[in-house]
């Protein structure tokens, strides 16, 4: 049910009312508010969210961009099917994890992590210069000084994930590192959860010495294993509640 203050709404939105009504749809949209019936039109929103007509015009247009809605002559602005959102866009992502866990979803992106890291990480092992170079030896530090409490575990690990994607010195591989940071967050406090401890330090000194040393097949290697593993996890997490519920049938 949506409330009608305005007063509580422009609160709600934020300082930045267009970002603030951006997030708000979008994470209606991605969560099935929409689903049984038509969206809104921008005098709704407006009178809705307590907000000018502009502001909700700007909204609905970083909407569309996205892929979320689209204007259509004489129908109004539609929701999209889920297959034209753009999942590389940050925002997008960052709703789509923050709705109910998907482990499909967290599946889906480590798919796409183990196509793209590791490669990064061998082209690193060749072309990184002495400044990319040290901002990975600087995110194993970080992940080490997690350890021990003096700095914060997602942010040390996205660190030097990051690293890595920009030391591959590809342009591509480098505009990836927001998808990275971003999904990086729920996945790594799944295998955190489940494993009951931080990321692997030694896996990771092992991606960094490799591109230290300039061995792009073992620094392959090493970044595959990383994200294999957690595949592996998340595939034991999801055969986990189907064996239990093989078991209570019998």
């Amino acid at each position: 049910m949506i409330d009608n203050n305005p007063s509580e709404l422009r609160l709600n939105l934020g300082r930045n009312l267009t970002h603030g009504l951006l997030d708000a749809l979008g994470r209606a949209i991605v969560t099935g508010r929409y689903d049984d019936g038509p969206f809104p039109t921008e005098a709704e929103l407006a009178k809705q969210h307590g907000v000018s007509r502009s502001v909700t015009r700007e909204a609905v247009k970083m909407l569309t961009a996205k892929g979320l809605v689209s204007a259509r002559p004489r129908q109004g602005t539609i929701v999209q099917p889920r297959s034209s959102w753009n999942l590389f866009d940050t925002d997008v992502l960052r709703w789509l994890l923050n709705r109910k866990f998907s482990l499909d979803l967290l599946r889906q992106f480590n798919e796409l992590r183990i196509a793209i890291e590791p490669e990064a990480a061998a082209l690193a092992a060749v072309l990184a210069d002495e400044s990319e170079l040290a901002a990975i030896k600087a995110g194993l530090e970080r992940m080490r000084a997690a350890e021990r409490g003096a700095d914060h575990i997602l942010e040390a690990d996205i660190a030097f994930h990051v690293a890595v994607l920009k030391g591959s010195k590809n342009p591509f591989y480098a505009q990836f590192q927001d998808v990275v940071a971003t999904a990086l967050r729920s996945s790594i406090q799944f295998t955190n959860r489940i494993k009951g401890h931080s990321a692997s330090i030694p896996d990771h000194a092992a991606v960094e010495q490799a591109i230290v040393k300039r061995q792009p097949e073992k620094a392959r290697a090493a970044m595959k294993k990383l994200v294999s593993d957690v595949l592996e996890l998340i595939d034991t997490s999801q055969s986990e509640p189907k064996a239990a519920t093989k078991a209570k049938r019998k």
